[in-house]
């Protein structure tokens, strides 16, 4: 290796670092232009928008209903209600932290309709998860390679795990899916269920601890 091969790979590692910090400073700018065409009512930025969105959105609201119809319906309201909101938003929050509030408050919603009538419905425990999505027991997925067993294992420890999650105060439910599944910050989360940080962690913690108590032996 010749001495000026060194030297122009710490230039071109000098020049990705620049463009990555530039393409991090842009977002912002990006998404405050994306926002404003939104807020024209531009209707290719707003399928964008759903492309981009609604697998999220769905697989969030199927994790809070267990049901795959009810997750598709609320998906769809969460998006209408955003379309109508949009010139309202601020940007106190980032734009995806903004839709998951609302798909949020929309299963609370339908939350308080059904036990308004006294129809606390939700899907067996046992229905599939829905095409596409993530499963909750994400960290628990077999390992590569087909084994009936551990298979078998697998699935009857994903299903604890959702048993256990769905049978959670829906306040801590929030939480954890939030926090554990989509991965939110703690500041992320106080704004998409309008809390304080400090009611973030307490009920993290309270939700950690009953499915601490629900999954022992478990998995």
């Amino acid at each position: 290796m010749s001495y000026g091969e060194p030297i122009a790979l710490r230039g071109q590692i000098e020049l990705e670092q620049v463009a990555s910090a530039t393409l991090v400073e842009a977002r912002p700018q990006i998404e405050a232009q994306f926002i404003e065409r939104l807020k024209r009512g531009d209707a290719a930025a707003f399928e964008i928008l759903v492309n981009e969105r609604s697998g999220e959105i769905y697989g969030l609201l199927y994790r809070l209903t267990e049901s795959s119809e009810e997750a598709r319906d609320l998906t769809q309201e969460t998006f209408l209600r955003a379309f109508q909101s949009i010139g309202h938003f601020r940007g106190e929050s980032d734009l995806r932290t903004w839709i998951y509030r609302i798909a949020i408050n929309q299963a609370r919603n339908r939350w308080r309709w059904w036990r308004r009538r006294r129809r606390d419905a939700t899907v067996s425990i046992d229905a599939p998860q829905p095409n596409g999505q993530a499963s909750l027991a994400g960290t628990l997925k077999a390992e590569n390679g087909r084994n009936p067993e551990k298979d078998a294992l697998a699935h009857e420890r994903e299903r604890a795990l959702r048993r256990a999650l769905s049978s959670l105060k829906r306040v801590y439910r929030e939480a954890v899916l939030l926090r554990d599944i989509e991965g939110f910050a703690y500041e992320e989360i106080a704004v998409a269920l309008d809390i304080s940080v400090g009611t973030v962690k307490s009920r993290l913690a309270r939700g950690r601890q009953e499915l601490r108590r629900k999954l022992e032996g478990s998995l």
